[in-house]
């Protein structure tokens, strides 16, 4: 095992009812708050109403920005910070997923130190500190809720990268699984798939650490045991808490402490489908992740085997790839680009932007002719 820090400072707030306890954790000094949140689905789900009516009892002045995408943008960032100075905002909430706790994270960071969000994203601007954050979660998938890293896409520059600082860790987070009932079945799976493609990142990293794998069976197990059952049952509470609480502890550090990093390569390409044909994100990752597989288990085949075993109960890496796949078809999920509607017509243009962008891993490097022969995969081949 490697040497490491263990340090978490959100204070996360679980359960029915935990936002109408949100004023009692804003500090009184607060005087304006910029409220960030997406499209329409935050008046529909009971959201809204409920973090606007705590705001209100502190007497916030409130600036809202909403409208942030799926897939959110380094340019809407720019323009929530420019907002956020010209009102002197002294904190942020963010109201939503992770791409609007992610564009908060870094709105929090250009507000504070007047920089611009991608210089902040290349690791180009110095800064030591951010504005207070606090996020509602909406949706049961990334982990930013409990997490110091936030992901943007830059159209100009064709890039979808992640950038990672202590000062965004948010303050508090309060989950409510009441909130995600409404979110619909397809992206119902896709936070599903997130959280399981978030636990074999580490999974498939650098470094031994047994309980850490440990930690990454067990919510694995909570995935394939309460993620196929909620496909089938949407209003259920139960169902949502245990999926909502297995995708927070599978980016919060539990299942990275111990190893030296983990790998991010499946992201990596993952993040080219979501660029170039705006493909949620959770069905890059169940494309990309079988065949990533495919292509490691030349390098890897005892690990692979032991995750099948661990996780699955079968004995061979081909078994292991052959398992995830039936699982992703269970909430179903693409396995592949032509489920996703992206034809071989599309193969000169994708492969040529993983290899301008050199979309890769941090353990297991990749590069053209692996890239060409993960995306055959990723074709069925």
């Amino acid at each position: 095992m490697n040497n490491f820090i263990a340090y978490n400072p959100t204070r996360l707030h679980f359960g029915k009812g935990v936002v109408n306890t949100m004023s009692k954790h804003i500090d009184q000094k607060h005087k304006k708050v910029l409220l960030m949140y997406g499209k329409g689905s935050v008046t529909k789900n009971g959201s809204y109403n409920d973090t606007i009516g705590q705001l209100k009892k502190l007497n916030l002045e409130i600036t809202e920005f909403s409208g942030i995408k799926p897939n959110p943008l380094a340019s809407d960032v720019d323009s929530a910070a420019k907002l956020g100075i010209e009102n002197k905002i002294d904190i942020i909430v963010a109201l939503g997923g992770g791409s609007v706790i992610d564009s908060a994270k870094i709105t929090a960071i250009c507000i504070k130190n007047k920089l611009a969000a991608w210089d902040v994203m290349k690791g180009k601007a110095r800064f030591e500190s951010a504005i207070p954050l606090i996020a509602v979660l909406t949706l049961a998938a990334t982990g930013t809720e409990m997490n110091p890293v936030a992901v943007l896409q830059n159209q100009d520059t064709k890039e979808k990268i992640g950038f990672g600082h202590p000062a965004v860790f948010p303050q508090h987070s309060f989950l409510d699984p009441v909130y995600t009932q409404s979110v619909p079945a397809n992206y119902t799976a896709y936070g599903i798939v997130d959280l399981i493609a978030h636990s074999m990142e580490a999974y498939f990293g650098k470094g031994d650490a047994s309980l850490s794998d440990k930690f990454v069976y067990a919510i694995l197990h909570e995935a394939m045991e309460f993620g196929p059952a909620l496909m089938k049952d949407l209003n259920n509470y139960e169902l949502r808490a245990n999926i909502m609480w297995a995708a927070t502890n599978a980016l919060n550090g539990i299942t990275g402490h111990g190893r030296i990093t983990g790998d991010w390569g499946v992201h990596g390409i993952g993040h080219i489908l979501s660029f170039l044909y705006d493909t949620p994100h959770g069905a890059s990752l169940s494309i990309v992740y079988p065949a990533w597989l495919k292509k490691m288990k030349e390098r890897m085949p005892e690990r692979i085997e032991e995750f099948g075993k661990a996780v699955f109960g079968v004995n061979s890496p081909d078994k292991t790839i052959e398992a995830l796949e039936s699982l992703f078809k269970k909430l179903n999920s693409p396995i592949n680009l032509q489920e996703q509607g992206i034809g071989k017509d599309k193969f000169d243009e994708i492969l040529n932007l993983m290899n301008k962008n050199n979309a890769n891993g941090f353990a297991h490097k990749l590069d053209d002719t692996d890239r060409k022969e993960i995306l055959e995969f990723m074709y069925g081949k």
